[in-house]
């Protein structure tokens, strides 16, 4: 799937530009809702958000989500609502930045889940009826690497 021009980009230290045509905003707006309420409802497709820390032990499984869950859970619903609030924007700062990624990798997760994307995604026909899902996966995937460069290249500036 080839994009064109950069969405994400870094403008300065901590200052990124965000250059999301309208339509993307809405389907990512869109998306955003589905995600809290599959969240709120522990929904099997968010397992890989709150993976298994024990596969082999239940008992231990169970302390440590217990002990985990909560947070999570609250840093991923927080991701989403400064995602939510900033998606207009068209400027964010480090820790928007740091939220969105947040957001859009859960998102992506739960979608992979969904599709049960493995190693290789699988060639879809146009007509495919998980194609445009697969387009959205993949969407996010790009979006989440145009993120992660450029809150990198902070790591590596001064």
């Amino acid at each position: 799937m080839i994009l064109p021009r950069l969405r994400i980009r870094r403008i300065e230290a901590n200052r990124y530009a965000l250059r999301l045509p309208d339509e993307e905003r809405e389907v990512l707006l869109s998306l955003m809702p589905q995600l809290r309420d599959l969240l709120t409802m522990d929904d099997p497709l968010t397992r890989r958000i709150f993976p298994t820390a024990y596969a082999q032990d239940h008992e231990r499984d169970r302390e440590y989500q217990q002990l985990v869950h909560d947070d999570l859970l609250e840093s991923r619903l927080a991701a989403i609502e400064v995602f939510e609030v900033t998606l207009r924007s068209d400027e964010l700062s480090t820790e928007q930045l740091d939220a969105w990624m947040t957001a859009l990798n859960s998102l992506r997760l739960v979608l992979g889940t969904r599709l049960d994307v493995g190693e290789d995604p699988p060639e879809l026909d146009p007509d495919d009826p998980e194609a445009p899902m697969y387009a959205v996966y993949e969407y996010l995937a790009w979006m989440l690497e145009q993120a992660i460069r450029a809150r990198s290249e902070d790591l590596q500036k001064p």
